[in-house]
C-alpha cells in the first residue's frame, strides 16, 4: 500500500513540472500566421438595391470606385434613403387618390445609376443617369454629375473649378451650339433656325445643361461631357443631346489657378 501511495506521489510530482502542450493552431489562426503583414483590404464592391411592391419600384446603384471612399458612400447612402423613402410617401398618397377618384393606380417607379466618367488620382468624376414615373403620360430621365475631390474629402460643384460660369461658357459655347445644332437637324430633317424665338432652336449656354469632366489620360481633365437632357435642347420626342469637347487653350485660362494642375489641353 505505502509503495502505491509513493508511486502515485511521484508520478504526480512529474506531471507538476512538465508543461502543458501548446493547442493546436486553428484555421484562422493560421490564415493570420501566412498572411503578409502589408496586405491590402479588399476591394469595395459596387453597391445595386432595388425594391418592388404594389405600390412602387425603387433602384438605386453606384459602383465600387464611389464604395471605396467612405464619405463618398455615405453620402450616396443617405441619397438613397432619403429618395426611397420620399418615393414610398408620394407612392401611398397616389394610391390613395386613385381610390378615392375610381380609377386605376399605375405604382410609381424611380431608378438612379452613377457611372465613372473618370478615376484620377486626385478626383472621381460621376455621371448620373434617373428615370422617375409618378403618373401622367410617360416617366421622365435626365442626367447629373457628381465630382469628388479626394484630397479635400468632399464633392464639388463642377462650376466652381472655373473662375465664372460666364468665363466657362465664352470658352466652349461656339462649338457647343454648333454641335448641337448638327445633331439638332440631323433629327428634324431641317437646318436649326437660332432667330426664329422657339426655345427648341436657341443656343444654350453650356453651364444651364449637365457638365462631366472627363479624361483620356487618366491623369487629368482633357475633355468635357454636355448633356441637355428632354426639354432642354427639343421636345420630349427627340431625347437628350450629348456633345463631347475638348478642353482647349481658351478654357485651360477659365480655371481657377489652384485647379490648373488638375486640367490639359485635349484633342
Amino acid at each position: 500500500m505505502r509503495a502505491v501511495l509513493v508511486l502515485a506521489s511521484l508520478i504526480l510530482v512529474a506531471a507538476c513540472g512538465k508543461e502543458e502542450p501548446a493547442p493546436a493552431p486553428t484555421a484562422s489562426d493560421a490564415a493570420v500566421a501566412t498572411a503578409p503583414a502589408s496586405e491590402a483590404p479588399s476591394p469595395a464592391e459596387a453597391v445595386n438595391i432595388k425594391t418592388q411592391n404594389p405600390r412602387y419600384s425603387f433602384a438605386y446603384a453606384y459602383p465600387a470606385a464611389a464604395a471605396g471612399i467612405p464619405a463618398l458612400k455615405a453620402q450616396l447612402d443617405n441619397e438613397m434613403a432619403k429618395a426611397r423613402a420620399e418615393l414610398a410617401s408620394i407612392a401611398k398618397e397616389g394610391e390613395s387618390a386613385a381610390k378615392a377618384e375610381d380609377f386605376e393606380f399605375n405604382p410609381f417607379d424611380q431608378s438612379t445609376k452613377w457611372t465613372v466618367v473618370t478615376d484620377l488620382p486626385g478626383w472621381l468624376s460621376l455621371k448620373r443617369d434617373y428615370y422617375e414615373f409618378t403618373g401622367g403620360a410617360h416617366g421622365n430621365y435626365g442626367t447629373g454629375a457628381l465630382l469628388w475631390d479626394k484630397a479635400a474629402g468632399q464633392a464639388r460643384d463642377v462650376m466652381t473649378l472655373f473662375v465664372s460660369k460666364a468665363a466657362f461658357d465664352a470658352a466652349l459655347r461656339p462649338a457647343f451650339c454648333n454641335a448641337l445644332d448638327k445633331q439638332r437637324a440631323e433629327r428634324r430633317g431641317a437646318p436649326v433656325d437660332r432667330t426664329s424665338g422657339d426655345s427648341f432652336d436657341d443656343c444654350l449656354a453650356p453651364s444651364d445643361v449637365t457638365v462631366l469632366l472627363g479624361s483620356s489620360n487618366k491623369q487629368q481633365f482633357n475633355r468635357i461631357g454636355l448633356i441637355a437632357d428632354p426639354y432642354a435642347a427639343g421636345p420630349y420626342a427627340e431625347g437628350s443631346y450629348e456633345v463631347t469637347l475638348p478642353v482647349t487653350p481658351a478654357l485651360l485660362k477659365a480655371v481657377k489657378p489652384e485647379y490648373r494642375a488638375a486640367f490639359a489641353a485635349g484633342r
